[in-house]
C-alpha cells in the first residue's frame, strides 16, 4: 500500500516534523510505503506532486490547522487525523488508516 501524507501545526515548528519522522518509522514497521510532505515554518517542504497524488492509495492528512493546497486531492481517497493522534500512536494511526483504504 502506497500512502501520502501531510503534516502541519499551528506553529509549524517540533511537532509537524515529529509527526512526520513518526509516520516514517511507523510505515517501516508495517511495511508501508509512505511520502510525507511537511508544512511548517519553513514553508512546504518534500512537496508531493501529481504523480505521488495519483499512485497513492490514500492520502492522509495530519493537522488540526487548514493546510495549503489541499484542491490537490480532490476526488482522491482522504483520511484526516490530528497530529497529536499520529504523535501518540502512529502505528495505530496507519493501521487504521490501511484498514480505511481497503
Amino acid at each position: 500500500m502506497k500512502i501520502v501524507a501531510v503534516t502541519a501545526c499551528p506553529t509549524g515548528i517540533a511537532h509537524t516534523y515529529m509527526a512526520a519522522d513518526a509516520l516514517h518509522k511507523a510505515a517501516v514497521s508495517l511495511g508501508l510505503k509512505i511520502k510525507v510532505e511537511t508544512q511548517g515554518a519553513m514553508g512546504i517542504e518534500n512537496m508531493l506532486n501529481a504523480r505521488d497524488i495519483a499512485q497513492a492509495d490514500l492520502i492522509l492528512i495530519a493537522s488540526d490547522i487548514e493546510i495549503e493546497q489541499k484542491d490537490r486531492f480532490l476526488g482522491c481517497p482522504v483520511k484526516q487525523v490530528s497530529l497529536e493522534s499520529v504523535l501518540l500512536d502512529a502505528v495505530k494511526v496507519l493501521s487504521a488508516a490501511s484498514d480505511h483504504a481497503a
